[in-house]
């Protein structure tokens, strides 16, 4: 008998879709919540957009401070990088990551 029990993960059609209780994420196919004064948030939004002009493809950045719901979801977290209305990235890009995620056609 054993101690541990493996847990299982639903599949992906089975788990909710947090996009549609944050606002602004379909705004492009990348979303960047920031803030100014966030030196991570100058890293990430200049990843960003390098990528995304690799890549040929849109991105936005949404100021959470500008909306009271978006600084309640994402207060101390930003920022926080969204692909196709889902989150991707937080605190940082991982370049190779956000590029694979491009390659994949929108759904």
């Amino acid at each position: 008998m054993s101690l541990f029990r493996r847990r299982t993960r639903a599949p992906e059609e089975a788990r909710p879709d947090p996009a549609p209780a944050v606002p602004h994420a379909h705004a492009a196919r990348v979303v960047v919540y920031s803030r100014a004064g966030c030196h991570l948030c100058e890293t990430a939004e200049a990843e960003v957009e390098r990528i995304c002009a690799e890549q040929g493809s849109d991105w936005a950045r949404v100021d959470v401070d500008g909306d009271p719901e978006l600084v309640r979801l994402f207060h101390a977290m930003v920022p926080v990088v969204f692909v196709d209305g889902r989150q991707h990235d937080f605190f940082r890009v991982t370049p190779a990551r956000l590029v694979a995620a491009l390659a994949r056609p929108t759904p």
